[in-house]
């Protein structure tokens, strides 16, 4: 009762003309950032913050928060227009968003994923208002040790994204886990892989891997053979299908759920609920062959998960005071600027602020849906421009996206040498979509475990002394069998099916 109490009153602060315009602004530049690609919500909200100063502190925050989400949407975009990620939560949409576009059902695709995103970002924000505070005491049960058994889950999903071959999905995985751990030690702060050149130091940068491996590796395939590019299809089916959304709604409620639950634990990111959506999605097809080749599921359950994440993110800093994402920090530092501590108290001093911001992301989610479900078409579009104008377009977007990133050509450089890397994967049938996957969770399974060993004074047993960790690990442990049996049964299916 006292929830809807306060999120009845908040619509006073949310619903002023100069909230809603300041709405308005940060859902529009967060999702013109997130389609960009390499610049993303967090350098945005970054680089905004100082405009914030002569703001009041609910205008300031219902901004920056609008840009946070609104980034979400926008980096779906060119993830089904042209396979090329806007930010790291969109990567995995590129896997069957950019497969329905060149079946010419890119509105298909953009709609589901706008429908998806709304329901994922409304149930968050809702979950926030009613459950926040207890999930939120269950989130800080998650030490080190039980990080690192909900990272080693989410690598058991890896064997989903491998594709026809397990062996050409392990080169894949393992190509990834070495990636994640170019870079400084985060423990012993030791520098491994870095072969003397200072950039490496901080690792590499995912969206810039992402681009390089998604979106210049299919420049590079378009490009060798582009007399043989015929005329594009013609754009059918601009919204989904009336069976479509009916077959998308448990992929939508799973994302919600899942995305929500992920964005309370600290130290995690919108991409890694995305990833796991999918994963979930295709292990539970009934025709998991789908997946890869154009599959809603793949669209509807990641979109919705990674925006439902930006809501239960956004509950361990106005409960807690703790960040759980490098976006939700530079809001925290926000809030101080503005004379704001996050926690318990802001509840009870700043009733009308915190439930005003709450209800300013249920203004923002309808303003985004009313923004993209419509435009679906217009966006769609963009699919029909010929691949001889298309193709120069996007590697001048991805050579700015990459500069952004830390304003260096340094990063420039890598995202091309991924390209080449990408497209020899492609010509060899390796899938990069585990790569990915490891990258994300390697680095902070290391870190967790690395925590977990130190705080037990060197024994592995804290990895299954805690009886949370021990039963994420016995159901990774499931889910790792479940999956290789199913991947050997649809193999075997494969094998009897082809003619002698």
């Amino acid at each position: 009762m006292e929830s809807f109490d306060g999120l009845m009153s908040g619509f006073a602060v949310a619903l002023t003309w100069q909230n809603l315009l300041y709405c308005l602004i940060g859902v529009t530049v967060g999702q013109l950032v997130g389609v960009l690609p390499g610049v993303g919500p967090t350098t945005a909200t970054a680089l905004l913050i100082p405009l914030t100063y002569g703001m009041s502190p609910a205008s300031a925050i219902i901004m920056l928060s609008g840009i946070y989400y609104g980034g979400m949407y926008g980096g779906t975009i060119t993830s089904v227009l042209i396979n090329t990620p806007g930010e790291a939560a969109s990567v995995i949409t590129c896997i069957d968003g950019y497969k329905m576009a060149k079946q010419g059902r890119a509105g298909a695709a953009l709609g589901i994923a706008a429908l998806g995103s709304f329901i994922g970002g409304i149930a968050s924000v809702i979950g926030l208002a009613l459950v926040g505070p207890p999930l939120a005491e269950l989130a800080l049960r998650f030490g080190p040790t039980e990080m690192f058994s909900l990272m080693v889950l989410g690598l058991t999903m890896v064997v989903g994204l491998m594709g026809t071959s397990i062996v050409r999905g392990l080169v894949a995985m393992f190509f990834g886990l070495i990636l994640s751990t170019i870079g400084m030690d985060p423990i012993s702060g030791a520098l491994r892989f870095t072969f003397g050149q200072p950039f490496l130091i901080s690792g590499i940068d995912l969206v810039t891997i992402a681009m390089g491996l998604f979106g210049l590796s299919e420049i590079f395939l378009g490009m060798e053979n582009l007399s043989a590019v015929g005329k594009p299809e013609k754009l059918t089916g601009l919204f989904p299908k009336r069976e479509e959304l009916r077959g998308t709604s448990g992929a939508i409620f799973r994302g919600t759920w899942l995305g929500f639950f992920i964005g309370l634990i600290p130290g995690t990111s919108s991409a890694v609920p995305a990833l796991l959506s999918y994963s979930i999605e295709k292990a539970l097809s009934k025709t998991p062959e789908r997946f890869g080749n154009g599959a809603i599921e793949g669209v509807a359950g990641p979109e919705t998960a990674n925006n439902s994440y930006c809501g239960g993110a956004m509950i361990p800093l106005l409960t807690l005071g703790i960040p759980s994402s490098p976006t939700i920090a530079i809001l925290l530092g926000a809030f101080i600027m503005h004379g704001l501590t996050p926690g318990p108290i802001l509840f009870k001093q700043n009733p009308d602020f915190v439930w005003g911001v709450i209800d300013s992301m249920l203004v923002g989610n309808a303003m985004l849906l009313a923004m993209n479900l419509p435009l679906a078409g217009l966006w769609a579009r963009i699919a029909l421009v010929p691949p001889k104008l298309l193709y120069p377009i996007v590697l001048i977007l991805s050579i700015i996206g990459a500069y952004t990133v830390s304003n260096d050509l340094w990063d420039v450089g890598v995202m091309l040498v991924f390209g080449v890397i990408g497209y020899v994967m492609k010509k060899l049938d390796i899938p990069m979509a585990p790569i990915v996957l490891t990258y994300v969770l390697g680095a902070m399974m290391e870190k967790a475990a690395l925590q977990s060993v130190k705080m037990n004074d060197g024994s592995l047993m804290g990895l299954v002394e805690s009886p949370i960790s021990l039963s994420i690990l016995i159901l990774a442990t499931i889910v790792f069998l479940g999956s290789v049996y199913a991947e050997i049964k649809n193999k075997k299916a494969m094998l009897a099916g082809e003619p002698d």
